[in-house]
């Protein structure tokens, strides 16, 4: 045997790729204008990640892809939308296992437990979509009217919804609150979980690879009191969901006195894994009353 022949070197350990978490808007993953970032941790206190911090330049653009968007996804037939929902649902499947270990970092719950509230939440875009296409046919209504007219009433969605997720539901929460807003036709911009935003970036990315046109939803990471002051002031905001206010919520109600019309409110202590109907969709509809000669 030859001697000089050395064995091989080990070889070097691999360096993991590691995550950079983004903004979404727009259909695409733009890091803040700003370029600060947020450190997340999990429940119990553990370094996950650095969250992008979102500025109030990313919440006014995150604003005019919405608007931009809110035409043709509101001009989309309801049972398409419907489709798109349940597409939604389908990539969430996909990426199961990586919702259920976001879940379990951010709400410090075991894996079953987790997976029944990624079950959930899978399941709530299902409730929805099939939802998307009896709207119209629960709240519309043809009008008795005396003389010779017809008069019908229709839901027509608001706009654009401002979106304040619930802190301690990242996931199953987010999706309540944003599942129906889009699934009535609006277009919403999201602020996420500011304690646990991870589980709204892996739902970010299930959004992307689906069929969900870009800026329908737009989803922003960062301090929500940063955020959802100029979001509630902000003049091409129609509607605002305030179930993730905490504390905040009556200065944000004040702050959207003169430029929105409509304001949900939060519940004092709500049971998100309850099905509310129709309850988180009619606050973002308005009623469309139209008026036609009957006969010749």
């Amino acid at each position: 045997m030859d001697e000089s022949v050395t064995a091989p070197e080990a070889a070097a350990p691999r360096l993991p790729v590691h995550k950079t978490y983004k903004l979404y808007v727009g259909g695409a993953f733009p890091r803040s204008e700003s370029g600060r970032s947020i450190r997340v941790t999990s429940a119990r206190g553990e370094h996950l990640a650095h969250a992008a911090l979102a500025s109030r330049k990313d919440a006014r653009d995150a604003v005019v892809a919405a608007r931009g968007a809110f035409g043709p996804w509101a001009a989309r037939s309801a049972y398409n939308r419907g489709q798109i929902l349940y597409r939604i649902a389908e990539m969430m499947e996909g990426r199961r296992a990586h919702f259920v270990q976001d879940t379990v970092d951010a709400q410090g719950v075991g894996r079953a437990e987790a997976g029944d509230i990624v079950s959930a939440a899978i399941d709530r875009w299902v409730y929805y979509a099939g939802w998307t296409d009896k709207i119209a046919q629960v709240l519309g209504t043809g009008n008795p009217v005396s003389g010779p007219y017809e008069n019908n009433s229709a839901p027509e969605p608001t706009g654009v919804v401002a979106v304040l997720a619930p802190q301690d539901a990242p996931l199953l929460g987010l999706v309540a609150v944003v599942a129906p807003v889009i699934a009535a036709g609006n277009t919403a911009v999201v602020i996420a979980s500011e304690r646990a935003p991870l589980p709204a970036v892996t739902l970010a990315e299930a959004l992307a690879t689906s069929d969900l046109p870009g800026g329908v939803v737009n989803i922003l990471t960062g301090r929500t009191a940063e955020l959802a002051t100029p979001l509630a002031a902000h003049a091409d905001v129609n509607a605002l969901d305030l179930a993730g206010a905490g504390e905040l919520a009556t200065d944000l109600e004040t702050a959207a006195a003169t430029t929105l019309t409509r304001v949900l409110r939060p519940a004092p202590s709500p049971d998100w894994t309850t099905l509310p109907g129709l309850t988180r969709i009619t606050p973002f509809l308005e009623t469309k009353t139209v008026w036609q000669p009957a006969g010749r």
